[in-house]
């Protein structure tokens, strides 16, 4: 069935920032809700302990690294899989043959024999793919399927090991994963708003909290975007001349910089938006303050239309 690998940036390349990808991080995110389901993704509510991925340098290389694989295979709710994992030397962190199963072959860098510190974060996005594979659940091109698998390992509890593993000052460079840092903060800030669940502890790198933070902030951006009755006055402002235009020009083209549209067509004006949890468009009429439900992920929304 052929092999995925995760991302490993070479030493010395500089490292991408910012939000590159976050389209199709937020496709991502919609495509999880409706493969699994809400009550699916709750189930993931809580993430991987640190001491189920803690592995030291006087740790046995390979009985380390099977305790931990095991640690995520039962995270991610695979009891019946069984990783055995192997080192060599190869341009990736690491790859896994994606089989029938219920054994799968998992390879990481040399690098990690004496880098253990990073072997959960390695792991965490391999058994990522097995799960996407048994799920079905796969986006089109290598690259786009790559950033699902980053984003449902965060998503699920599992990927803030791979933003600790984000490291970079005057010696060194070093960055897991395909997400850039912010993207990876990003995603774990929306686990968060929606699970109550804060990874900030957990890191033991500097420069993994502050893209989290940045990614954090970010994300508490879709809260308060119209017609979220958080929105923020310039935010208001705006909807309100784009829905008295929409009213004025009924058939007018929407505007794509805005995230939401407005909608003629039946007997009462209406306007669709994403919804800040699971980015599926919700569509509600246009008749002041009310309360509104996701029907994919239930949130529940306060709207001023």
């Amino acid at each position: 069935m052929g092999g995925s690998d995760v991302a490993n940036r070479p030493p010395g390349a500089p490292v991408v920032h910012g939000f590159p990808h976050l389209a199709t991080v937020r496709s991502a995110i919609t495509a999880l809700y409706r493969r699994l389901s809400a009550d699916g993704v709750h189930a993931y509510a809580t993430s991987l302990a640190p001491a189920d991925a803690a592995f030291a340098d006087q740790d046995d290389l390979h009985l380390g690294a099977q305790r931990v694989a095991r640690a995520l295979v039962q995270h991610f709710h695979l009891p019946d899989a069984r990783l055995i994992v192997g080192f060599r030397a190869m341009e990736h962190a690491a790859s896994v043959e994606l089989t029938a199963g219920p054994e799968y072959f998992v390879e990481l860098n040399d690098r990690f024999r004496t880098h253990r510190r990073d072997v959960g974060a390695a792991l965490a996005h391999e058994v990522a793919h097995v799960l996407l594979h048994r799920l079905g659940l796969e986006f089109p091109g290598t690259r786009a399927n790559e950033i699902l698998t980053d984003t449902v390992t965060a998503y699920l509890g599992a990927g803030w090991l791979l933003l600790d593993a984000f490291r970079e000052d005057a010696a060194s460079r070093q960055k897991l994963g395909y997400l850039t840092p912010e993207e990876f903060g990003y995603v774990l800030a929306k686990r968060a708003f929606a699970f109550g669940e804060d990874p900030s502890p957990w890191f033991t790198s500097p420069q993994a909290y502050t893209a989290y933070a940045e990614g954090r902030e970010r994300a508490a951006r879709d809260l308060r975007r119209p017609p979220l009755s958080a929105a923020g006055w310039a935010g208001r402002r705006r909807y309100a001349k784009d829905r008295r235009h929409a009213r004025e020009h009924p058939g007018a083209v929407p505007d794509p910089s805005v995230p939401y549209a407005f909608e003629t067509g039946g007997p009462e004006l209406r306007v669709s938006f994403p919804c800040p949890t699971c980015h599926q468009r919700i569509r509600v009429p246009v008749r002041g303050r009310f309360g509104a439900r996701c029907g994919l992920c239930r949130t529940h929304l306060e709207c001023d239309t």
